[in-house]
């Protein structure tokens, strides 16, 4: 007795030490990622905050819009795809969780066979059958255990990418919004510019009738009038698809959306904080979900590894069995079988597919390390364009108060003779583009806090649903 309990325990220890050199061997091949993160994410600042901390309805003051990016958020096809796709992995997970464990199964049958043998009788042979069966699959090389990290990682990327579509679309429709804003303020400024340039044709028409000008300022009159004109059509089609756009985005047919008036007194914050390298890692979804990726695929060869290797399947098999009904009540059997399956001759094939996953595996490491490259540029690309906008609109600002100042002194030196009705024209013009420029800074720089919002992971948050009614 001593000898066979001695013989099991060196078995059992065997079996532990290739399951341990078995795990080590994959994590060896698998290396870990080379990231080597910087100190600061953006040279010179380093902030214990980070503006993605900030729900997106904190961010994105203007109601309407909230309302917009809420339904959105709601109806959307793709992010309901996205979650449809979380349950959907969500129960493969399941699945491959139930697969560690036993498995049960029944059967009930009755056949009739008859039989005509060559030089015998004819004979029937009735058989009636009550069975139950149950079978475990000893996991002896961690197939299963690696299928269930497998399942486990594919359910978290889904999670994270269903995070990084909510992300999106919150920067997708609030850019389109405060695209649509700017070109309602433009179309605005080219129509009173039409008002202003028809009444000053209808001057220059009196003055020419009259003798006091020469028909070239009627003329010039007119060409800056139907210049002005000629934008009206292009930004009202531009406005009906911006418009389709985001009705498309929120689940609707092309409409109209309701919308706000943009805000050209608004002043943001010279800088906004943007936390730590470590934070920007945790804050982006997409990060995140190729780090689930990357557990995925060492999962993967895992398995592959395990896959090369025999496996035991231990079943129990019970019931009740006999050849006439009357008497299958005290006819009971049962039977205990174990299996060990393993591959002979694969010439190869296993192996070779353990490499293909170590490869694949190799693939989810550099995509790893080439997103968080990514994610660190395009934070620095929003950082330096939040900037650049900001300086931008207030010089624009300043641009356009001092063409407004030269329409008003070229007006007065025009009624004193000192200037040509030419240069009064060339004043106007001159305030009319720096109104449009103004127009556009302003929403350049909405839409580099909503580029930096996002590169910082901002836009989603587990609770959203909760709060954002």
């Amino acid at each position: 007795m001593d000898n066979t309990m001695k013989r099991s325990a060196t078995y059992l220890l065997g079996v532990l030490l290739l399951l341990a050199a078995g795990s080590c061997s994959v994590q060896k091949k698998c290396k870990a990622p080379q990231l080597d993160m910087p100190a600061e994410i953006v040279a010179g600042q380093s902030d214990t905050l980070t503006l993605s901390d900030r729900k997106w309805w904190e961010v994105y003051t203007d109601t309407t819009l909230c309302r917009l990016i809420g339904r959105t958020l709601d109806r959307n096809r793709n992010m309901l795809s996205a979650e449809a796709r979380i349950r959907q992995l969500e129960e493969l997970y399941r699945v491959s969780k139930a697969a560690r464990l036993p498995s049960l199964g029944g059967l009930a049958a009755a056949d009739y066979e008859t039989n005509d043998y060559y030089g015998e009788a004819h004979k029937g042979d009735a058989e009636f059958d009550v069975k139950a069966t149950l079978s475990w699959e000893a996991d002896l090389w961690g197939n299963l255990r690696w299928a269930k990290r497998k399942g486990a990682a594919e359910y978290l990327a889904s999670v994270e990418a269903a995070r990084a579509m909510q992300m999106t679309l919150v920067a997708e429709v609030a850019t389109a919004y405060f695209e649509l804003v700017a070109l309602d303020h433009e179309l605005g400024v080219v129509r009173r510019t039409v008002e202003t340039r028809e009444e000053s044709v209808r001057q220059a028409k009196l003055r020419f009738e009259g003798g006091l000008t020469s028909e070239t300022a009627y003329q010039q009159a007119k060409v800056e009038l139907a210049s002005a004109s000629a934008l009206i059509p292009d930004l009202e089609l531009r406005i009906a698809q911006k418009e389709n756009q985001i009705s498309v985005l929120a689940g609707d047919y092309p409409s109209r959306v309701a919308r706000s008036k943009m805000d050209m007194n608004v002043r943001m914050p010279d800088s906004l904080p943007v936390g730590l390298p470590s934070t920007l890692l945790q804050r982006r979804p997409d990060v995140r979900q190729a780090e689930q990726n990357l557990k995925a695929a060492m999962a993967s060869a895992g398995m592959a590894y395990a896959d090369r290797f025999p496996r035991l399947t231990i079943s129990l098999t019970g019931g009740l069995e006999n050849d006439a009904l009357k008497g299958l009540i005290n006819s009971p059997f049962s039977y205990a079988a174990g299996n060990l399956t393993a591959p002979l001759f694969a010439f190869g094939s296993k192996r070779a597919k353990y490499r293909a996953a170590l490869a694949a595996y190799d693939q989810a490491r550099l995509a790893y390390e080439q997103k968080v490259l990514e994610v660190f540029r395009e934070v620095n690309d929003a950082v330096t364009a939040y900037r650049n906008m900001r300086r931008t609109a207030e010089l624009k600002f300043n641009l356009k108060e001092a063409a407004r100042q030269y329409v008003v002194l070229a007006k007065l030196q025009y009624i004193n003779g000192v200037i040509r009705y030419i240069d009064v024209l060339d004043a106007q013009r001159k305030f009319f583009d720096a109104q449009v420029e103004e127009s556009k800074a302003v929403r350049n720089e909405h839409l580099a806090l909503v580029g930096l919002y996002k590169a910082l992971g901002g836009g989603w948050q587990p609770s959203d649903a909760e709060k954002k009614g």
